[in-house]
């Protein structure tokens, strides 16, 4: 072989390499999401100066921080918020109305599937799936873009914060079975859980509930369930990209009950920054610095107590759910004479209408529509009250019209919008030092967004961005098709 040749035949192998190695630098090698549930905004500042340096300050000072992100629908709840986070879509499309919603006229849970078995315990806890779920997910997208290569996995101490985040085509997911003390999964995933979960489990302290989820421990066992899985199953060791997705729970099951200002919610969130920091040295280690991109959000906030407000003379109160139920019944059953129960209950700040009683009433729906209407109008802790079917045509707010339309899908969603105001939220029983979310107000919907890693230049923008520009700002850094139900667009100060 003369040189000439020779000298084209090394300049076109150098190019083949050169463009493989482009090519396998258009994505990372791991794909992390976590999610801190109920973790408003503005506790990335109220406890900065007890943060360390590689937790939440480090994604702070390292990554992309966008200041201005919110949820764009009601209700602002758990299944809805990891929904919509990693599909880049609303419940009006991808189906998730809310932790519980209406199907079929009969209630139920967002992640149930009879037609599925546990896999890991002898409970119930398992009997899981993504099926109610309509759209797709990043990893599902990442799963098709690699032609299912790709591993996906999702990890969290509930079960829909595992299951919807990692999506329908996911190789996994793992939440923990209360009555068990274990992670287990659903035979939609598999039919024995793999070795190293057994091995996991045998690691976790058969404490009480209580002291499990009301404590560190609960994330402690969350975040080492996480890096058992990338461990065991080589995530983002096999040359092309993996997704881990991860959800700490603990912080909204104690919030719901000790509040947003309790010494308790403190510890939560420094617990969390030390766990977070040990997680990152272990992707340094374990993938590579500059190898992984990770993004961390909430899937909601939550209210600051009734309690706390009115000792500090801010206007505050109650919508007493049980009560208010039993009143709008009795009000309607005396309106149109009858003694049938003519709404379902209140679910998600919506009045459900009971169509059979309606009609076996002989009252036209539209009649009880506005009765109810004109009922929650007159009521002191509502601010507007709206018939779904006719949101258009209401005198309310465009931004909160636009969240009503976002989280109505007809078939699984109530009938009438209930809006309180400021500072409002439902209760359940006595008013104490607890919380709840689940309304349009920036506490329940201004959430963080920070990325850090794998593409990520260093910066923060004050740019108003949405929950659902977190799956498509991800999949366009990723180089993958958004969600087949997306409706956001990417935070172009990341992606340019």
């Amino acid at each position: 072989m003369n040189s000439s040749i020779m000298k084209k035949l090394v300049c076109a192998i150098t190019l083949l390499l050169t463009c493989i190695g482009a090519f396998a630098q258009e994505r990372p090698k791991l794909v992390v999401g976590i999610i801190v549930d109920q973790m408003r905004w503005d506790y990335l500042y109220r406890y900065y100066e007890e943060y360390g340096q590689g937790g939440f300050k480090r994604m702070m000072n390292e990554g992309f921080n966008c200041e201005n992100c919110m949820i764009n629908y009601v209700p602002s709840i758990t299944a809805v918020g990891h929904t919509s986070i990693f599909t880049g879509s609303v419940p009006s499309i991808h189906g998730i109305a809310g932790n519980h919603f209406m199907q079929d006229g009969k209630t139920v849970y967002c992640a149930a599937d009879p037609t599925v078995q546990t896999v890991g315990s002898t409970t119930d806890a398992g009997k899981m799936s993504p099926r109610n779920m309509l759209v797709t997910t990043i990893g599902d997208e990442l799963k098709t873009a690699t032609l299912w290569k790709s591993k996906v996995i999702g990890v969290s101490f509930k079960d829909r914060a595992a299951i919807m985040p990692a999506g329908h085509s996911a190789d996994a997911a793992y939440w923990f079975d209360k009555k068990a003390l274990r992670f287990i999964s659903s035979t939609y995933y598999m039919q024995r859980l793999p070795e190293w979960v057994n091995q996991y489990n045998k690691t976790v302290k058969k404490l009480p509930l209580d002291e499990i989820q009301y404590s560190y421990y609960g994330n402690e066992i969350v975040a080492g369930m996480a890096k058992a899985a990338i461990e065991n199953e080589d995530l983002g060791q096999n040359g092309i990209t993996d997704m881990l997705t991860v959800s700490f729970s603990c912080p909204d099951i104690v919030g719901h009950k000790y509040g947003t200002h309790h010494e308790k919610t403190r510890q939560q969130y420094v617990d969390i920054d030390r766990q977070l920091e040990d997680f990152f040295l272990f992707l340094d280690k374990k993938v590579g610095k500059g190898n992984y991109l990770v993004f961390l959000a909430a899937d909601h906030g939550a209210a600051n107590s009734i309690s706390q407000n009115l000792e500090h003379k801010i206007p505050s109160g109650g919508f007493f759910v049980k009560k208010e139920e039993q009143a709008l019944n009795d009000h309607l059953s005396k309106t149109f004479g009858t003694a049938e129960k003519l709404s379902l209950g209140i679910m998600d700040y919506k009045v459900v209408l009971n169509r059979e009683a309606i009609a076996k009433s002989g009252t036209k729906e539209t009649k009880v529509r506005k009765a109810v209407v004109e009922y929650f109008r007159k009521n002191k802790a509502v601010a507007y009250c709206v018939d779904l079917e006719r949101v258009n045509e209401a005198s309310i707010p465009s931004v909160i019209r636009e969240k009503i339309v976002n989280g109505y899908h007809r078939e699984r969603s109530g009938d009438i919008q209930i809006v309180l105001k400021p500072a409002h939220y439902d209760v359940w029983g006595e008013i104490d030092g607890g919380t709840s979310h689940g309304v349009w107000n920036p506490y329940d919907c201004h959430i963080p967004f920070m990325l850090m890693g794998w593409g990520i230049a260093h910066g923060s923008t004050q740019a108003a961005c949405s929950i659902t520009d977190i799956a498509t700002t991800v999949c366009a850094l990723i180089h993958v098709q958004m969600s087949n139900g997306c409706i956001g667009t990417p935070v172009v100060q990341v992606t340019k």
